[in-house]
């Protein structure tokens, strides 16, 4: 009787621990690639001779949501954790850290198409998402 109880609360608390889920900032395939649309986003909202390739980052989306539903999050996780104000936030700081040290300046245009034609060329994953115009 003794065994079985203790063979039970194991099972249960493996079994919590196995449902148990880092949040998805600590996913690196899911930070990262929210990560380079974020940037990309940004470098084309502030540069007027880039254009965002919407389409290419939907689809970069709509793959990274089938990719934490088979992680085991939820769309409704899925869908709180990118509309998070907190994260927007976090993000954004990210993202401005990230190009600050390019050489980017926030409130300088031009650096931001600087950087998102060097992307460009480079074929990185940020410059994918992007398109001169």
């Amino acid at each position: 009787m003794h065994l079985k109880f203790i063979i039970a609360t194991t099972a249960a608390i493996l079994a919590g621990t196995a449902e148990a889920k880092p949040s998805m900032r600590d996913v690196p395939e899911i930070e990262n690639i929210l990560f380079t649309v974020a940037v990309a986003n940004e470098v084309g909202k502030k540069c007027d001779s880039i254009e965002g390739r919407w389409l290419k980052g939907y689809r970069m989306l709509f793959t990274l949501r089938k990719r934490a539903n088979q992680l085991g999050y939820s769309d409704s996780e899925i869908r709180a954790y990118v509309e998070s104000d907190a994260e927007k936030d976090r993000m954004r700081a990210k993202g401005y850290k990230y190009l600050e040290s390019e050489g980017v300046i926030k409130n300088n245009p031009e650096t931001f198409c600087v950087f998102g034609h060097a992307e460009i060329a480079k074929s990185s994953a940020i410059g994918a998402l992007l398109k001169a115009n």
